[in-house]
């Protein structure tokens, strides 16, 4: 048989029939997912990583290589283990390719495709055998083989699809993981059926059109895994990604500098893009180490922790949501399955995650020596819209207390987000009115009243009357972080900084800050407070309180002396509050927040 030449178009367009053909097997790609860990979302990120080809590479695109763009595009849509090991694939294989001809001949395709393998495994720390890695070296060793037999390249792709087939199960044996769930490796089928759809497009010349995310639940049944695996304690808990850009880039450098910090890591790319993927306890540490490769242009933190207790291990039927602004002690979020949302802090041009990308310890070592001060974001809309989704497959009722409506546009995003769900399940948005500890305590008491097995309307109740008996009292020590985040003017801050002036903050009752008392000197801001509280105590009684500050342990080790000998009671919790916060208010900052009987 004669040689079969692809001009570059062709096989742009083949390659955009991979992407769609992986589409379709999404959500199956997401229930036989137990490797590396069993949080089901592989076919989530081939998707993200196959819409990003599809949607951002452009066929009518004036650019003279279609190609080199859709390996610019895979970096950029890459998510989790499997996209970026596929990302990082498709690079080496485009970038493998002579593309100084029109044509593209089999024996360059043949070759392009066999040193596109090492790139994948490279990208690796630790690449482990029956996962895609082994499908994409045994694809090119099938195909060279095939080779000696025929020169046809539909035949040749026809025929070496149907020894993957067997491959794809074959390789089972090599992971004890896939043995015991009877399941074939997620990533791996999510390669298979790429390269299915690159022999589709060769064979018939047809890019079907119609490609969908739907999902077929028997099929899903009958390739699912037979047993979930568990989420261990000894697990790493944070799937952490990172886009960066600049110039130079070093990916056995970043995997050095990252390799202390966890597993499972995959760094992907070229010399002016890369993509990093790692599991983690500590992503503040992995974007804080990052910080010195380039400019950060994204990253994600998904809990792993808490997706496998959303879809395997819920102890509610009714999920509490809150946004980051709410102080309250990661134990006791774990301890009632709180779902957490970060808010967004842009420090030098990059977005962090708060409470997971930036903690109040990093963030207290630079806050000081930015030129810009930091600006804070409310979580992203269409975000929000696909977490609300997730969320009402597994729960039947969701509670969400938000941030003041007067203090952030978080609560309008949530609203949003509402409405997406079209009456799927039965949800509530509370404006807290309250921030900080004093929202934190809104969302600890709704949490134990689901573990009491209280009904979803007396809960709601609850909490709408609890937050007009909420307050917070927070003591500023300088009033120039308040000035740099513009809570207050140059003005007001110059005055205050002659006059020592040492406010006490508040919230009023409609959610919008205010100064609540002034004071020029921390013992008299002090005084003040808790001259408040014992008042407070004797007319309506402080059911619970808890003590919230920034960096300023003896102050609050004080307010605790303090708070007791007037109450009676141990505050709930004592904690350090969120970076977001801490922005505003300031290092040395202390605060008590209470809620009366």
């Amino acid at each position: 048989m004669k040689a079969m030449a692809l001009n570059q178009d062709k096989f742009y367009l083949s390659l955009l029939s991979g992407a769609k053909t992986v589409l379709k097997y999404k959500d199956t790609l997401n229930e036989i997912n137990v490797f590396p860990v069993a949080d089901g979302d592989t076919g989530s990120n081939l998707a993200s990583l196959m819409h990003a080809i599809l949607n951002e590479s452009d066929y009518d695109s004036e650019e003279q290589n279609k190609l080199l763009m859709i390996a610019d595009r895979a970096l950029e849509g890459a998510r989790g283990n499997s996209g970026i090991i596929f990302a990082q694939y498709l690079n080496g294989l485009i970038h493998e390719l002579d593309t100084s001809q029109e044509t593209i001949d089999l024996d360059n395709l043949l070759i392009a495709i066999e040193k596109a393998v090492p790139h994948a495994y490279e990208a690796v720390s630790e690449p482990v055998e029956g996962t895609m890695l082994t499908l994409m070296r045994q694809w090119s060793e099938t195909l060279t083989l095939l080779k000696n037999q025929t020169e046809d390249l539909s035949i040749l792709l026809s025929e070496s699809l149907k020894r993957l087939s067997q491959y794809l199960i074959d390789n089972t044996e090599k992971l004890d993981v896939l043995k015991r769930n009877n399941v074939v490796d997620a990533g791996a089928k999510g390669f298979f059926h790429f390269v299915e759809g690159i022999m589709q497009y060769i064979k018939d010349g047809i890019v079907d059109e119609m490609y969908e995310d739907s999902f077929d639940d028997q099929n899903a049944k009958k390739e699912g895994p037979e047993d979930h695996e568990s989420f261990e304690e000894g697990d790493y808990r944070y799937c952490t990604e990172a886009l960066l850009t600049g110039e130079g880039f070093s990916p056995k450098a970043i995997k050095k500098t990252l390799h202390d910090l966890g597993d499972s890591m995959v760094v992907a790319g070229n010399e002016s893009k890369i993509r990093v993927h790692i599991h983690t306890n500590e992503p503040d540490q992995v974007f804080f180490r990052l910080r010195d490769f380039g400019h950060i242009k994204e990253q994600k933190v998904d809990d792993m922790k808490r997706q496998h207790e959303v879809k395997n291990a819920r102890k509610y039927d009714t999920v509490i949501v809150t946004d980051s602004i709410a102080d309250l002690p990661q134990e006791m979020v774990d301890r009632y399955q709180i779902q957490q949302i970060p808010l967004v802090l842009t420090i030098e041009g990059s977005d962090y995650y708060d409470k997971l990308t930036i903690t109040t310890d990093k963030f207290y070592q630079f806050m000081d020596s930015l030129e810009e001060y930091p600006k804070s974001a409310q979580p992203n809309l269409k975000q929000m819209q696909n977490f609300f989704s997730t969320l009402s497959t597994y729960y039947k009722k969701i509670i969400v207390i938000s941030v003041s409506s007067k203090m952030s546009g978080t609560y309008n995003v949530f609203k949003q987000a509402q409405k997406s769900l079209d009456d799927k399940v039965q949800i509530e948005v509370i404006d807290s009115k309250q921030n900080s500890g004093a929202q934190g305590l809104l969302v600890m008491r709704a949490a134990e009243m689901v573990d009491e097995g209280a009904s979803f309307e007396d809960i709601v109740k609850a909490i709408t009357t609890l937050r007009d008996k909420a307050r917070i009292l927070v003591s500023v020590k300088t009033l120039k972080y308040m000035v740099r985040g513009g809570r207050v003017s140059k003005v007001t801050g110059v005055i205050g900084k002659i006059t020592n002036l040492k406010p006490v903050v508040s919230i009023d009752e409609t959610g919008e800050g205010l100064i609540f008392a002034k004071g020029f000197s921390i013992k008299m801001a002090t005084n003040k407070i808790f001259k408040h509280l014992e008042k407070i105590h004797q007319e309506h009684g402080i059911e619970r309180y808890a003590i919230v500050h920034a960096k300023a342990d003896e102050r609050a080790q004080e307010y605790t002396k303090k708070a007791k000998a007037i109450t009676g009671l141990d505050p709930v919790y004592t904690m350090d509050i969120s970076a977001i916060v801490a922005m505003n208010a300031g290092i040395g900052t202390v605060a008590i927040a209470y809620i009366t009987k």
